[in-house]
């Protein structure tokens, strides 16, 4: 018998065996590693109506500035007039609404400067610095929960020209449906990550079943809104999330304009 030959068995031998384990432990890992990647991507996402919000039908905002819209220094003094409608004040709030993220500081203005995410303003002086050129504003009245108050009246638009050449030219039109994306916004944690509020504010049009609609797209997940109203997000896991809206006519064709599109990420912690 050739003795020489038996330690090349038992070496075959081993290395079938150890390929074999390691074939299982692979599959295992990969397994593993598919059943993380389908639990991160099955959240069960869903948007509700948020109801019975307080109704604010006479409240007004209005803006002082020159007639001429027009700035020769880049900081610009803003002047609001609120008509019934208390800034700093806490809304009046049910049991739906104290689960959202609230401002201790109360009622405020979201004021949106090209379409960028808003600032929030608690008084109705305040001052901005802008770059030279040609911005557009809109603005409007926010309950402390930070929902849009909705009516003909609660907001304004303007165009400002800041500098000694402001000739940029944009195809901003306020006149024409315009959809403006107000929340979520920022960072949310601990238990304001259960709710997160999605809001946005309508210009010159309205949603319905067969008319105009807004479609939203949260982490891949798209819904179709027919009614102008706030809504609640819920089944988010932690981490980013991106959130999509646009404005579509009932022929399901985008809508044109600079803001009728808009895509922000918000951080979960």
């Amino acid at each position: 018998m050739n003795y020489r030959i038996l330690p090349l068995y038992a070496v075959v031998a081993l290395l079938s065996f150890s390929s074999c384990k390691n074939n299982e432990k692979n599959k295992e890992k990969k397994n593993k590693t598919e059943e993380s990647f389908q639990d991160t991507e099955s959240q069960n996402i869903s948007i509700e109506p948020l109801k019975e919000s307080p109704a604010y039908e006479d409240s007004g905002l209005s803006l002082v500035i020159p007639e001429n819209n027009q700035f020769t220094k880049n900081t610009v003094e803003f002047k609001f007039n609120v008509d019934n409608y208390q800034l700093g004040a806490q809304t009046t709030k049910n049991e739906i609404t104290s689960r959202l993220a609230n401002s201790d500081k109360g009622q405020h203005i979201h004021f949106i400067v090209d379409n960028e995410p808003y600032s929030a303003h608690y008084e109705t002086e305040f001052s901005k610095d802008f770059s030279e050129g040609t911005h557009h504003i809109v603005a409007f009245l926010s309950r402390s929960y930070h929902e849009s108050v909705k009516n003909d009246q609660s907001f304004i638009t303007k165009t400002v020209k800041i500098g000694s050449s402001p000739d940029e030219r944009s195809n901003v039109d306020f006149t024409k449906p315009t959809l403006i994306y107000s929340r979520p916004k920022g960072e949310y944690s601990g238990k304001d990550i259960e709710n997160l509020l999605l809001d946005f504010f309508l210009l010159n049009t309205t949603l319905s079943e067969n008319g105009n609609y807004v479609k939203a797209t949260i982490n891949g997940e798209t819904f179709k809104i027919t009614k102008w109203q706030p809504y609640i997000i819920k089944g988010l896991s932690k981490g980013q999330i991106d959130i999509r809206l646009q404005l579509f006519d009932n022929n399901d064709q985008p809508i044109k304009g600079e803001y009728n599109d808009v895509t922000r990420s918000v951080l979960l912690k």
